[in-house]
């Protein structure tokens, strides 16, 4: 299958069960193929503000950490406390290969995450709050785990933010008082090999408390 096509393979998954197996199956060639025929930039770009923010020796939750990307150029940064969710067993099976990570858990965002409130000091989410895959309304799980003045970092598709949901949801906590706004990129190119056209802004934020 080219990868243009194995994208929107994933992105035309019906629900949470067929994305989980599709993923699975896509995991032990997804990092090549994102090498490979992408260049996906996006976890050194994201990855980058976060340590403008967050100490190294901060407790980080990767949220939707896949094959562990995310992971390797954090622990390049020098974190060392990092646990990874999602919700692909093929997916974290590859992250345990990375030797990155502190622990591994199957969850999914935008359902209730299994962590006690104010566990993380920080949350980094990377390519995974887009249509079809976790929704705006992830975010008052990741606060709720997050302590009071821990950061969360993620990118969004300028587009999504727009249209899928997200400046609303995210608009909404701020003025709930549950988080405050400390950066947002420029728009970033993340994919300049295989799909030119996606941008990725990262936004950063504090959560209140």
């Amino acid at each position: 299958m080219e990868q243009q096509n194995k994208v929107q393979w994933i992105y035309s998954s019906r629900d949470n069960e067929e994305l989980t197996e599709r993923y699975d199956q896509w995991a032990k060639d997804y990092d090549t193929d994102l090498e490979n025929d992408f260049a996906w930039r996006g976890p050194e770009i994201a990855t980058g503000f976060f340590a403008k923010y967050v100490s190294r020796e901060a407790k980080v939750l990767d949220a939707g950490a896949g094959t562990g990307l995310v992971g390797i150029t954090l622990a390049q940064k020098g974190y060392r406390d990092i646990v990874a969710i999602d919700l692909s067993k093929g997916m974290l099976e590859e992250a345990g290969r990375k030797n990155v990570y502190r622990e591994f858990h199957q969850m999914v965002m935008g359902e209730a995450l299994d962590f006690s409130t104010d566990s993380f000091d920080a949350v980094i989410s990377v390519g995974v709050l887009t249509l079809g895959h976790a929704p705006a309304s992830s975010f008052d799980e990741l606060i709720r785990i997050t302590r009071p003045g821990g950061y969360i970092v993620f990118s969004l598709r300028p587009d999504v933010y727009e249209e899928g949901g997200f400046k609303g949801k995210m608009a909404e906590l701020e003025n709930e008082g549950r988080w405050e706004l400390v950066e947002v990129s420029e728009k970033k190119q993340v994919l300049p090999k295989g799909e030119p056209h996606v941008y990725h802004q990262v936004w950063i934020y504090r959560v209140s408390g």
